[in-house]
């Protein structure tokens, strides 16, 4: 058989990643890119990230980007939704046991979401992204409430008849939460086990004391 046919020849640099490239489903390049940006954007400020690096860092052509996602704050967006969008509720632990224990495994899901999305999780609930943008303002405020909403049913606080009032307190409590997970992902000055006790204890202090008083 020759040396060069195509069952015994090796590809040349870059000829395999070329033919990986040609294949990718529209889905899968549009994730491959956004994956990309969850990347970059984590690693520096908004202003840094340039599009034609990103491009050159997913290996595709610029134009795919403006194709799949328009502009640069316009793929900013994409992040930041795919940074604050929780898993599905069948990924949700079910409420039992005592309140300590609901309360533990719901700070337990908490902490395993924040970890999996990392660094650019804080830059973007922190605001470090283009700044006082309306846009991004409203997808963190409905990423609140859903959360809020996510951690009362997890807790066994929902359908109480003042679920706006707890949720309100709820969403006053993710501040805290963002700003331990800064301390955790970003800075390492606490670590998760610290972490998980100033949660779970505050949100005991909640549900003990501040939530009754409605």
């Amino acid at each position: 058989m020759p040396a060069h046919s195509e069952t015994t020849s090796q590809p040349v640099p870059g000829e395999a990643e070329a033919v990986r490239r040609r294949r990718l489903e529209p889905d899968e390049r549009r994730a491959q890119i956004l994956a990309c940006a969850i990347e970059m954007f984590g690693e520096r400020p908004y202003a840094a990230v340039s599009t034609a690096e990103l491009a050159q860092r997913a290996g595709v052509a610029r134009g795919l980007i403006n194709h799949y996602f328009g502009n640069k704050r316009d793929l900013y967006l994409a992040v930041v939704r795919r940074m604050v969008t929780l898993p599905p509720p069948d990924h949700m632990p079910v409420a039992s046991g005592s309140a300590r224990e609901r309360v533990d495994a719901s700070v337990s899901w908490l902490l395993d979401t924040i970890s999996g999305l990392g660094g650019t999780w804080v830059k973007v609930t922190g605001h470090e992204g283009v700044g006082d943008d309306p846009e991004v303002q409203r997808i963190l405020d409905e990423a609140d409430d859903a959360a809020a909403d996510r951690l009362l049913a997890m807790a066994g606080l929902s359908g109480s008849g003042r679920d706006d009032e707890l949720r309100a307190m709820v969403r006053a409590y993710s501040g805290l939460v963002k700003a331990a997970g800064r301390e955790w992902i970003t800075r390492g000055s606490l670590d998760r086990e610290q972490v998980h006790h100033l949660l779970a204890d505050v949100l005991m202090a909640m549900i003990e004391s501040t939530f009754p008083r409605l």
